[in-house]
């Protein structure tokens, strides 16, 4: 079973607390897009990370000295977004760490897929984002199915935490074998299931927390989680998708 989780745009560095292991499967394509962008020009790569001119400032001077070999920390702490903080990583134990390492894959659009201790550099790079390298002019088509392939194991089991912007570099690909399951975990309004931004980014980091904790190995093992408020709701479910309702 593997659980697809979506990066985040905040990151920071951590080389003090954990070392990595290893580095991202993908890293000679990653300095493919690293040197492209090193090459645009500041306005060009504005528009790349559509982002004000302070944010654009901080990740050019990040690209202009970029490392990827070096100074690295482990994608799970390095992450700081909403879900990472409820996921509470820096508090794992050693077999949770196992677990996450073993199961979890985090989509990227400047690495591919990183596996939690892939030690990776702060970078920004949204999957969306419009790209002219190596023939493609968007990361969908630069990565292509390298990514579905890397994510997918023995069992074909995925388990969807990611964002939609993330998730269609795999569903794209996905094959009559696998079985693909997306959470959502939402609100009932007027009678429908409303999924709100935080709160859903909140709620996938505390599953990837429960998963850990209690080493989930079936996809059954999901429908116990209660974090944040959240219930498994069996009559809105389908093999497919799994709905968790506050």
């Amino acid at each position: 079973m593997r659980i697809i989780i979506a990066p985040a745009k905040k990151m920071r560095m951590d080389t003090d607390n954990l070392a990595p292991v290893g580095v991202p499967a993908f890293l000679p394509k990653t300095k493919m897009l690293m040197q492209w962008l090193q090459g645009l020009s500041v306005q060009e790569q504005k528009v790349v990370w559509k982002c004000n001119d302070k944010i654009a400032a901080e990740n050019r001077e990040r690209f202009a000295s970029m490392n990827l070999e070096g100074a690295l920390t482990p994608a799970i702490l390095a992450y700081d977004g909403i879900q990472y903080v409820y996921m509470a990583p820096s508090v794992f134990e050693d077999g949770q760490f196992a677990y996450v390492q073993e199961h979890v894959r985090i989509l990227s659009g400047f690495y591919g897929v990183i596996k939690p201790m892939d030690g990776v550099v702060p970078y920004r790079l949204e999957m969306q984002a419009k790209v002219d390298v190596a023939g493609a002019n968007n990361l969908y088509d630069f990565w292509g199915n390298q990514l579905y392939r890397e994510v997918v194991d023995e069992s074909h089991v995925i388990i969807n935490l990611a964002s939609k912007e993330y998730s269609k570099a795999i569903e794209k690909y996905l094959q009559p074998s696998d079985r693909y399951i997306t959470c959502v975990f939402g609100e009932l309004e007027g009678g429908k299931v409303v999924q709100k931004g935080v709160y859903a980014k909140m709620a996938r980091g505390e599953m990837v927390r429960f998963l850990a904790e209690v080493n989930a190995s079936e996809t059954e093992d999901l429908k116990a989680f209660s974090g944040s408020g959240y219930c498994f709701d069996a009559n809105r479910s389908t093999e497919h998708v799994y709905v968790f309702l506050k």
